[in-house]
């Protein structure tokens, strides 16, 4: 009688490979994070609890009180912190299959702000009343358009180099969904989806001369918001060295000026602003770094500034050394967004740009918009976790 020859037992199948793969799954499990992940996380925390601690200081003069406003804000950020290292969990391939689904499901919530729970506020309309809180669609919207872009550019990474596919459905289905935020007449917004759109175009490696179709979409839509408006026009227009126009549209700027040149290069001490006395209305908002040049002085605001530039360097060492084009290109679409949402409101505190109404990342009073930022750091944080993994990868190839 003939036996029947055993195939021979695979190396997977052993007791012994099956205790080290589990005991390489636990290392990985508890593989230390890279600088990437340290210097993004510790910024955004810093900036966030620094946040808070303005916000309590530029509302503790307000007839409403801390209570409803900073109280507030710090409850976003119990929300959000944990979401951002919950979020940093979560694999790449799946924020890369959620990219379509988040920019649809963005853009419905953003058409909310045209039905009855929409709020509209100084000519703009892109809030919505929850009940609890009013909630601002667009800033997820950001979110959502960067992770859309780069897995759009992801798919079409050969072809970047005809027009046609860089366009298509880039431009159409981008300018859809600012058109969105068109509609509410938020300006400030418009610009930074812009700028996100603009930003992943060019981390994608698209070539400059293709630049030239969608810069002059965006400046001719921006320019068209401005023109036909009035109201920015008039702020826009406005020269506020001029005090002739202290009552009208300089007001908020001049004070913010005042506020920083008063603090110095220490700052009057934490909780000693005068302008938010009814001075700047927006001292919790988008001139809260004003309050930081008021309290806290030039010191103050040169230790803001360096915890932007350390977030930066996370980021772009992210882009620098990822393999994968989908995590450079929405890596820099957020990068973009922040920084250059960053950059926009502090020169309009200090009177470089006019007022656009861009609140501070992490830092101006705004749940929706801390909350979002959050969740861009997330996103950032789990594209850092592939850093080391990569690294390791090329050694023992």
């Amino acid at each position: 009688m003939t036996q029947v020859a055993r195939p021979p037992r695979s190396e997977s199948s052993r007791p012994e490979s099956r205790g080290l793969a589990a005991r390489i799954s636990l290392g990985r499990l508890f593989t230390p994070p890279s600088s990437e992940f340290l210097l993004i996380a510790s910024t955004a925390l810093l900036l966030t609890v620094f946040g808070i601690i303005m916000v309590i200081s530029a509302t503790s003069a307000t007839e409403t009180g801390v209570m409803d406003t900073a109280l507030k804000q710090a409850m976003f950020a119990a929300v959000g912190i944990p979401m951002m290292f919950l979020v940093s969990r979560l694999p790449v391939a799946f924020l890369k299959k959620m990219s379509w689904p988040a920019l649809i499901g963005a853009v419905i919530f953003q058409l909310l702000v045209f039905t009855p729970l929409g709020i509209e506020d100084a000519g703009n309309r892109n809030w919505i009343d929850l009940g609890f809180s009013s909630v601002q669609p667009s800033e997820f919207l950001k979110l959502a358009l960067a992770l859309w872009v780069a897995y759009v550019l992801l798919r079409k990474r050969a072809l970047l180099g005809v027009w046609r596919h860089v366009f298509i459905p880039v431009i159409p289905v981008g300018l859809l969904a600012i058109g969105t935020v068109i509609a509410g007449k938020d300006l400030g917004t418009t610009m930074v989806l812009v700028l996100i759109l603009l930003g992943c175009l060019f981390f994608a490696g698209v070539k400059l001369r293709l630049f030239i179709l969608p810069v002059i979409l965006g400046a001719a839509g921006i320019a068209a918001l401005a023109i036909f408006s009035p109201d920015r026009m008039r702020r826009i227009s406005a020269v506020c060295s001029d005090m002739n126009n202290y009552e009208n549209d300089c007001y908020q700027s001049i004070h913010a000026v005042w506020g920083m040149a008063n603090g110095g290069i220490f700052g009057l001490g934490l909780g000693n602003s005068q302008e938010k006395y009814g001075w700047l209305p927006a001292a919790a908002n988008d001139f809260i770094f004003a309050i930081v040049g008021e309290e806290l002085g030039l010191i103050g605001c040169l230790v803001v500034l360096a915890l932007f530039t350390f977030f930066a360097v996370g980021a772009f060492h992210i882009m620098r050394k990822t393999p994968d084009p989908f995590i450079r290109v929405a890596a820099g679409g957020i990068t973009v967004w922040i920084l250059g949402q960053a950059l926009i409101n502090i020169g309009v505190v200090i009177g470089v740009l006019p007022v656009m109404g861009v609140p501070l990342p992490f830092m101006s009073q705004g749940g929706t918009a801390l909350l979002a930022v959050l969740l861009a750091c997330g996103v950032l944080l789990a594209f850092a976790r592939t850093i080391p993994a990569t690294e390791r990868g090329k050694v023992t190839q």
